[in-house]
């Protein structure tokens, strides 16, 4: 269980968002919660994925490397 305190406009922004959607305000803070963490995880991943593929070498210099190039 968390509990949390937030600024009276976004308490009114999510009551809103809430009644028009037919759900609590605890799912609709929960479910951006669960995507604000998603998206960090994906973050991370790309971040990892990219630094990877930078240090990779070229096709060409691995041919050349492993003399596959004759």
């Amino acid at each position: 269980m968390l509990a949390l305190r937030i600024e009276k406009a976004l308490e009114r922004k999510v009551a809103a968002l809430a009644k028009v959607s037919g759900r609590s305000q605890s799912e609709v803070v929960r479910e951006a919660i669960v995507r604000l963490v998603e998206d960090a995880e994906d973050l991370e991943h790309a971040k990892r994925a990219l630094k990877q593929m930078r240090s990779a070498k070229p096709l060409r210099q691995l041919r050349k490397e492993l003399r596959l190039d004759r």
